[in-house]
């Protein structure tokens, strides 16, 4: 059997949280991985071995075939052999907190994702553009009364919360909840501690903390569903609630979890590439000068933003069957991870993949997944960072970092965690434009 193991420093980088906050070892590793073992197995203490998958075409593979590459049958991210256990333990033998369109497999995520895709359809979207622009007005007008210092990430995930309510028609959702139940989620996998590299420092902890996120999804979905009652109208809640599968309705656990993905991965992450890609332009001052002189590149600062920040760092796919990848012989019901920071920074596909440059030749990223599970919600985030980097330049004279970025220390979902900085408002009524 052909099999090629990633170094053990190496392999304790893939697994490290610390690692993906400071990414430069972490990313020169992937670099050495892509040219020299692009598909290999990982070996650390505390979990399961796993497959590698670090370029971009190889990712693009298994992506495009979920009859081979599963989802459901292991957990979709890479979690700590106890906490895997310790939730199987809770759901019944399942690998799975919750049960989302991303632990799917076919016929039911076909079946689950139809129920929602009309809301983030392209002409949907299209449609929307006004609403979308004035969350974006609205979010400057409101930072901009709070002063020159502000935290971009914040200022971020203040907009993408106000368009996700407004596209789902839940004016009833309260704002500081849905961010709160958001880093409840997307934290329970942060590193916290001194130690530079270690892995899975409490998967207990990170079990009990999963188990407690469902909870607070199931309890502030019911109660937003019986609050609203009969007046639910044509919202989102409506939808999930009155939804059916060959005319049955759908349990209660997938409509929670159903919740649980919309209300978090529906603005979080988007979040994360727009602070992302304004840290950026902070970070190299000739590309923002770029923009400046030709906004026509906008959208191509919406693929590098999203390229270069990885809000989604990886997913994990389960062979289903024996398969020979580059060489290398995968068993079935062997663990691969995909890693998209990896293949967003492919030499053989976007050219000097370690600067953030916004040309026109900028390609789409796999930021968003590829194939069958692609994101569900790409046409809105693409929009929404368009549209805000669009108000942004028009109403911002100036931005600088006043202190360096903090990212995530985070295994699954990344990117900045505070961007502080200055920005220099226009001191007259009129809005400036930059020509």
């Amino acid at each position: 059997m052909r099999r090629t193991n990633v170094p053990k420093r190496l392999a304790q980088l893939i697994v490290s949280p610390k690692a993906y906050a400071r990414r430069t070892a972490l990313t020169l590793g992937l670099k050495w991985l892509r040219s020299n073992a692009p598909i290999a197995m990982v070996e650390v203490e505390g979990f399961d071995p796993f497959w590698a998958v670090t370029r971009y075409s190889d990712i693009s593979y298994v992506s495009s075939n979920s009859r081979l590459f599963r989802n459901g049958d292991r957990s979709t991210t890479l979690v700590p052999r106890l906490s895997d256990k310790k939730i199987r333990a809770v759901r019944d033998g399942a690998p799975h907190m919750l049960r989302t369109l991303i632990q799917m497999d076919d016929p039911d995520h076909h079946n689950y994702r139809a129920i929602m895709q009309g809301w983030f359809s392209p002409d949907r979207i299209k449609r929307s553009e006004q609403l979308i622009r004035d969350a974006a007005r609205e979010t400057l007008q409101r930072f901009e009364r709070a002063g020159s210092f502000c935290d971009l990430v914040q200022m971020a995930r203040h907009y993408t919360v106000t368009v996700l309510l407004r596209i789902l028609d839940a004016p009833n959702i309260d704002h500081a909840k849905l961010l709160q139940l958001a880093r409840l989620l997307f934290d329970s996998g942060e590193k916290r501690g001194t130690a530079p590299y270690r892995s899975a420092e409490d998967p207990a902890r990170h079990a009990e903390t999963l188990q407690t996120v469902y909870s607070e999804f199931e309890d502030y979905f019911s109660e937003l569903v019986a609050s609203a009652g009969k007046s639910m109208k044509d919202g989102f809640l409506a939808t999930l609630s009155d939804a059916k599968i060959d005319g049955a309705p759908i349990g209660h656990f997938e409509a929670v979890s159903y919740f649980a993905l919309l209300s978090t991965a529906g603005h979080d992450t988007t979040a994360s590439a727009i602070a992302g890609g304004l840290c950026a332009l902070c970070e190299n001052p000739d590309e923002l000068r770029k923009l400046r002189a030709n906004p026509d590149l906008i959208p191509q600062l919406v693929n590098e933003s999203v390229r270069w920040t990885t809000p989604v760092q990886h997913f994990m796919r389960t062979a289903a069957e024996d398969v020979t990848l580059d060489g290398q012989d995968i068993a079935q019901g062997d663990w691969l991870m995909l890693s998209y920071l990896s293949a967003n920074r492919d030499e053989t596909v976007f050219h000097d993949p370690d600067r953030f440059r916004v040309h026109e030749s900028s390609r789409q990223s796999l930021a968003f997944g590829y194939g069958p599970h692609m994101c569900l919600g790409k046409y809105l985030a693409q929009a929404e960072m368009r549209i805000f980097f669009e108000e942004f330049l028009d109403n911002v004279l100036d931005l600088k970092l006043v202190s360096q970025a903090q990212r995530s220390s985070s295994i699954f979902v990344g990117g900045p965690q505070c961007v502080p900085a200055r920005l220099l408002w226009p001191r007259c009524g009129s809005r400036p434009h930059f020509l």
